[in-house]
């Protein structure tokens, strides 16, 4: 199990990292120009979306190229739809829960209920994580064995 859990900081890990410097700086800009809660919840999940599935796909990219380089084959627009479809396998069910319901719901209201816009935010999107990551793993589990092997 501990082998699993360092492959999982090692997958989501940079891209968390990127996803919350994101969440955070945006859902602040905006309610520093807007002053809804509404519109700063919509924004930061959409913000911290970007940066976490962008960081995620350059990474599967970097990695498809490697495996492919290893056996004198080039990365193509085959290897790209391979790459989202497995994508879409590891994140569909969570990130469809995740952005459309329980994110945005959570950076709308931690940040009322803690009397604190930017603990808030950072307890809200640690919540919602928690919730992500269960179906995701198992999706990216599941990915593993077809999707990702580019041989």
């Amino acid at each position: 199990m501990k082998q699993k859990i360092t492959e999982w900081i090692k997958r989501y890990g940079l891209a968390e990292l990127n996803s919350l410097v994101l969440t955070v700086s945006s859902a602040w800009l905006s309610f520093r120009y807007t002053e809804n809660h509404l519109t700063s919840a919509l924004v930061g999940t959409w913000a911290g979306n970007i940066a976490y599935f962008g960081t995620i796909l350059l990474q599967d990219i970097r990695l498809a190229t490697k495996q492919l380089a290893l056996l004198n084959k080039p990365y193509s627009l085959a290897t790209f739809s391979k790459n989202v479809r497995a994508l879409l396998i590891e994140f569909g069910i969570a990130e469809l829960l995740d952005s459309l319901f329980i994110r945005p719901t959570l950076l709308y209201y931690f940040p009322l209920w803690l009397n604190n816009f930017g603990l808030g935010i950072i307890v809200a999107k640690f919540t919602a994580d928690i919730s992500f990551y269960i179906p995701a793993i198992i999706g990216y589990e599941l990915s593993k064995k077809r999707l990702r092997r580019f041989e």
